[in-house]
């Protein structure tokens, strides 16, 4: 039987995997789908029926579902069994969170913050000793846990920040005086994982009781949206930190952060693809009941062109958090959480996935924002009406383009891990860019059409390789260490990245589909992989001259562009059939299920 591969991160932009490769969900096992049924019945059971009481902040319910949610072990999928943890695999902590989101912002964004950045940093960096003290706790929701980074003058630019921490005159505690903003679960959580600077300048990571003297936390902001969650400042005064509750090492709380924040990136991806099935259902449900001009809307044109393409950015988005869930698992193997190392080789490790994590963020969040949009569009007048699914999430969507690193940031932390890793020898960037830079001198555009099945997207995917590399290699050899202070065309060179894996997961997924089940049976699939990749690959090309544009000019440019035309030639697909073969299919089940198609 065919293995998943453990590839480098960022590898995909110069290696093409085999489908057999990655891992998609058509390769969930018995297990799998047992937990998956599990945690969607308790969605169903137990938070659907409270969606009124949850609409505004109830931190008693809240807290009671979470307790239950950890009777069940949702709660404690990323921690191991000896600090009393379900210890799953990243397929199933992903599952969970998938199948657990309904949309309820009071229960979806607390869980979400409990199994995240509210426990991760101790599961991941912690010592034995705050190991066994803590996680069993939040493991059943007899604690409640937050993340306190942002500061009211410090927010992408955390690392910065002016909560202080000064060793007592003993040496047994830290004095914390500070304050941090927008934490969330702040309201009801009993530990902070906060960050403060140590000597003034290094940033490290404490754990902070809610209990302990001196903490304390300001009123609940009044939000556009998400209004079930809690969201208050903590105001350290004078806190007494022992000093067995540093999190990590002195001055090293950047390597817990940012290690924090990339696994709060990828496991927002799941939470998107929960919310997005959930919408399309609700916007299914409406189109197919909704009579205009003597027919359900579901049988216009224009309907099922924006049933399609919700349910083909899920479709991608879900390819992508799965095939990276199975780099992670693969990544993380082996490290023995009772060990004393295992914090510094599971940062190493998940270092080395950041590029992909911020990817997973930034689409997920674009592609919910456009869901809930287009669900919105779909019901008109009653989709702006306060009190239904679809209003709710249309605002509560906004936020995940902010959190974990605003969207932009996320942009900039993808060229920088790909350049940084590139420097580090542990991706051959540059050997690749200068391959194709040889290729295209002799490279000729075949004329003949392609005929094997996704034989054509496969060549314009590994085009749109050819064109990034090409790009993102001009604009490293004109700015060299400066690249970064180019944000606009950094921003463009992330965005042919975050493509080509958007493009590439979508293809090796169905091609695996394809070799299990048939073409016959991976119908939807196909369409799904080809309208992507069809509207994609122009996008690639596009994006690929306004990096030219910025950076060079008159023969110089035109020779670039030239370059560029050789790898963009295509024949376009029809995809208005697709998108209707898509519509059609979603609209006789009522919900996305592609893996049952």
């Amino acid at each position: 039987m065919a293995k998943e591969k453990l590839f480098k991160g960022g590898e995909f932009l110069i290696t093409d995997a085999l489908p057999e490769e990655i891992f998609t969900p058509e390769d969930f096992t018995n297990e799998h789908r047992l937990i998956g049924k599990s945690a969607e019945e308790f969605a169903l059971g137990e938070i659907d029926p409270r969606r009124e009481e949850l609409e505004e902040l109830n931190p008693e319910l809240i807290k009671t579902l979470l307790r239950k949610a950890g009777d069940l072990g949702f709660l404690s999928a990323d921690i191991p069994e000896i600090y009393g943890g379900s210890e799953l695999d990243h397929i199933s902590t992903v599952l969970v969170t998938e199948r657990l989101t309904r949309g309820i912002s009071g229960f979806d964004i607390s869980f979400g913050v409990q199994t995240g950045i509210g426990s991760l940093p101790i599961v991941f960096f912690g010592s034995p000793d705050q190991k066994a003290k803590y996680l069993e706790k939040l493991c059943a929701g007899e604690m409640i846990g937050a993340f306190g980074l942002t500061e009211p003058e410090h927010g992408s630019d955390a690392l910065t920040a002016e909560t202080t921490a000064v060793l007592s005159d003993d040496g047994k505690y830290y004095i914390l005086n500070g304050q941090k903003q927008f934490i969330t679960n702040a309201g009801f959580a009993d530990l902070f994982l906060t960050y403060a600077q140590v000597d003034g300048t290094k940033f490290t990571a404490f754990i902070v009781e809610n209990a302990w003297d001196g903490v304390s936390v300001d009123e609940e902001e009044k939000k556009m949206g998400v209004h079930g969650s809690s969201t208050r400042s903590v105001i350290y005064t004078d806190v007494k930190v022992p000093v067995e509750n540093v999190l990590g090492e002195i001055g090293r709380g950047h390597v817990v952060a940012l290690n924090t924040l990339n696994i709060g990136r990828y496991k927002l991806g799941p939470g998107t693809v929960g919310g997005a099935k959930l919408l399309i259902a609700e916007g299914v449900k409406y189109a197919k009941n909704r009579v205009q001009f003597g027919r359900p809307i579901s049988d216009f044109g224009l309907i099922k062109h924006k049933i399609a393409e919700m349910v083909i950015k899920t479709y991608v988005t879900e390819s992508m958090v799965y095939r990276t869930a199975g780099l992670l698992d693969m990544a993380l193997e082996g490290i023995d959480p009772t060990k004393e190392d295992a914090g510094k080789k599971t940062g190493e490790a998940l270092r080395r996935y950041a590029l992909e994590c911020s990817i997973n963020k930034n689409f997920g969040s674009e592609m919910l924002d456009y869901v809930a949009d287009e669900c919105v569009q779909i019901m008109g007048g009653y989709g702006y009406i306060m009190d239904n699914k679809v209003e709710s999430a249309y605002r509560d969507s906004r936020i995940n383009r902010i959190w974990e690193g605003t969207n932009e940031i996320n942009r900039l932390l993808i060229v920088d891990m790909l350049m940084k890793a590139a420097m580090k020898g542990e991706l051959r960037f540059l050997e690749a860019v200068k391959k194709v830079t040889e290729e295209l001198m002799s490279y000729r555009p075949a004329m003949g059409e392609e005929e094997g099945i996704l034989e054509r997207e496969q060549k314009m995917v590994g085009n749109s390789k050819k064109m990034g590399l090409l790009a993102a290699g001009a604009a490293t050899q004109k700015y060299m260490d400066k690249l970064a202070n180019e944000q606009e065309v950094v921003a463009l060179i992330a965005d042919m990245i975050i493509e080509i894996f958007a493009m590439e997961s979508a293809l090796l997924r169905t091609l695996k589909k394809i070799q299990k089940d048939g073409e016959e049976k991976s119908k939807i699939h196909t369409a799904a992989t080809q309208v992507y990749i069809n509207d994609s690959f122009p996008r690639v090309d596009l994006m690929a001259r306004q990096v030219f544009a910025a950076i060079s000019e008159g023969e110089e440019l035109r020779t670039q562009l030239m370059g560029v035309k050789k790898f963009a030639r295509f024949t376009p697909a029809n995809t208005i059939v697709l998108r209707r073969a898509i519509a059609d299919s979603i609209i006789s089940a009522g919900r996305y299920d592609l893996t049952k198609t």
